[in-house]
């Protein structure tokens, strides 16, 4: 019957059973889908159905949605119940409509990173539906205050960067599973953090709230704290207890603040066993702090006002293995005999621009790298080095040192030394007794005027020597200076007073500055002994297009750079074909 009545229905049309069920088919499946490319087998059941995703956006996963970096001024629409993470992110949002934000209620990522979001365009209420939302990041937007209420499931939330005042009990209190808190680079001051700020969040490793406007500690800190960043703000003060119960904190970035001595107390650090790294730089300290932990490995003192170093202040930071105390104003009694000598991990010292006319006495014996240029050191006794005789980086650059106050003794039991950089002192001569270990030799900015082969014997894995901006003559340096320099991979004999190529360089030169002597002349044989060579500067010289032999590059297939820029004329050279001679 039905056959019957279906084929007198279709102007006269007669209909074979076949076509009968394919028009059935036809008539039950949705016009839509028909229409769509993405459903290319109509008849195939087994195809799945396409995900719905908002025009331009992208979702790679049945519960991702990605419109970062479209440009967007509203709120996609069509966005899936589905979604766990949104990604909005570097777009033109100013605001986020309340019925959108709240249907999705599954969502456990939002990102809104780089938008123009104010306050009044993130309701409060939106919030209240996302009770799944684990990440939240708002940073670089226009909020002037925090969200009253964050959802209790979050674990990470990012407000950094907008110009946020005031933070409210329920923007992260009462968040158990809350781990980092991002509030850097906004305009928060003591009054905006609320004292039960972070009441029953009792698991925040992670607090940034560098560069805002605070004046002191916060208090109430969270006890779970492993990292805090304070810097760049206005502190002052650190009151009595604010640190006390966080034993788990190891690292605390106090610089660039303005800290004094009557701003801390011997109890400030006390209490921070598990302190690892406390940076206090850049602030208006004259001592050393009291009651340094134990477990302190870097203390960061530079940039303040300390002139005098308290032997009582290191006793309990044994375990200290980088002490950076640049740019104060430590002087000659600053360091007294065995000021250091508790710190018996102590890996670095830094000491550079100060006010110190020696080296410290008595360094720790596992001393590698003491680092102290710009200071007034004019002299290096036999023995003021002898206690730290494992240093592998020596560095007394931009001090008063001249050759006759340099013991010839006064490196020679460092046989560990890799570096020493001595430039910018007033040598005439090298230094007696380099040890062999060295691989870096730094002494430009000097006043050398001859260079002997006794003062670079035995430095036979020296890689790198700079006597750039000395007095050196060709007929200065003796033959044979260069014999043992057979490691030697780069010189530097920039700015001295050489006439012509100094002979028989190393052969395993690879990088050689001659620039701004008085060379006119190249000869054929100039490069003979220095097949490897890579890099030449013979800029700033006395060169004419005659004055460089035709010869003179022949065998240097490695040769890829030669700069004769600035010389009488300009020079043009023609490089070595790879593998092959000119």
């Amino acid at each position: 019957m039905l056959d019957k009545s279906l084929g007198r229905g279709t102007a006269g049309l007669t209909m074979r059973p076949q076509e009968l069920l394919l028009l059935l088919l036809l008539l039950r499946w949705p016009a839509a889908h028909t229409e769509d490319p993405a459903f290319p087998h109509l008849g195939d059941s087994s195809q799945p159905l396409p995900r719905p995703c908002p025009w331009r956006c992208s979702c790679p996963r049945d519960d991702t949605v990605d419109c970062a970096g479209l440009d967007l001024r509203v709120f996609p629409d069509n966005i899936t119940r589905a979604a766990r993470h949104l990604s909005l992110q570097k777009n033109q949002l100013q605001e986020l409509p309340y019925n959108e934000l709240s249907r999705l209620s599954g969502l456990r990522t939002l990102d809104l990173h780089s938008n123009l979001i104010s306050s009044e365009g993130l309701p409060d209420e939106a919030f209240e539906s996302l009770t799944q939302l684990e990440n939240f990041y708002v940073a670089h937007n226009k909020l002037s205050v925090a969200p009253q209420f964050l959802p209790r499931s979050l674990r990470v939330a990012d407000l950094a960067a907008n110009e946020v005042v005031e933070i409210f009990p329920l923007t992260f209190g009462e968040k158990p599973a809350l781990r980092s808190v991002y509030l850097h680079n906004n305009r928060l001051r003591n009054t905006g953090l609320p004292p039960n700020t972070f009441h029953g969040s009792e698991a925040i490793t992670t607090l940034s709230l560098s560069s805002n406007q605070l004046r002191y500690l916060p208090p109430s800190l969270p006890a779970s704290l492993e990292r805090l960043h304070l810097q760049n703000n206005l502190i002052s003060k650190v009151p009595r207890g604010a640190l006390s119960l966080q034993t788990q904190l190891r690292e605390l970035y106090l610089q660039h603040n303005q800290l004094t001595d009557s701003g801390l107390d011997a109890t400030t650090f006390s209490k921070l066993s598990s302190l690892e790294y406390l940076d206090l730089s850049h602030n208006q300290l004259a001592t050393v702090p009291e009651g340094l932990p134990g477990n302190l490995t870097i203390l960061h003192l530079g940039r303040n006002c300390i002139r005098h170093v308290e032997a009582i202040r290191l006793h309990k930071a044994k375990g200290l293995r980088y002490l950076l105390l640049q740019h104060n104003k430590l002087e000659a009694s600053a360091l007294p005999a065995g000021t250091l000598r508790p710190l018996r991990a102590l890996h670095t010292l830094h000491l550079y621009g100060n006010r110190l006319e020696r080296v410290p006495p008595a360094l720790p014996r596992h001393l590698q790298a003491l680092v102290m240029p710009h200071n007034r050191v004019a002299a290096l006794g036999a023995r003021d080095l002898v206690s730290a005789r494992a240093l592998t980086e020596l560095n007394l650059a931009y001090n008063r040192l001249a050759s006759a106050h340099v013991h010839p003794g006064a490196f020679r039991r460092l046989r560990a030394l890799r570096s020493l950089d001595l430039a910018g002192n007033q040598l005439s001569r090298l230094p007696e007794g380099l040890p062999a270990s060295l691989r870096s030799l730094r002494l430009q900015r000097n006043q050398l005027r001859t260079l002997e082969p006794e003062q670079l014997a035995g430095l036979n894995k020296l890689r790198e020597l700079n006597l750039a901006h000395n007095r050196l003559r060709v007929g200065d340096i003796e033959p044979g200076a260069w014999h043992e320099l057979q490691a030697l991979q780069v010189l530097d004999l920039s700015h001295n007073e050489l006439s012509f190529v100094p002979p028989d360089l190393p052969e395993a030169l690879e990088e050689l500055y001659l620039q701004a002597n008085r060379i006119s002349h190249v000869g054929p044989e100039a490069f003979l002994s220095t097949p490897h060579l890579r890099a030449l500067s013979l800029r700033a010289n006395r060169l004419h297009m005659t004055s460089i032999a035709a010869e003179a590059f022949r065998g240097l297939a490695h040769l890829r750079v030669v700069d004769t820029a600035e010389n009488l004329e300009q020079v043009l050279i023609q490089l070595p074909r790879k593998g092959k001679e000119p």
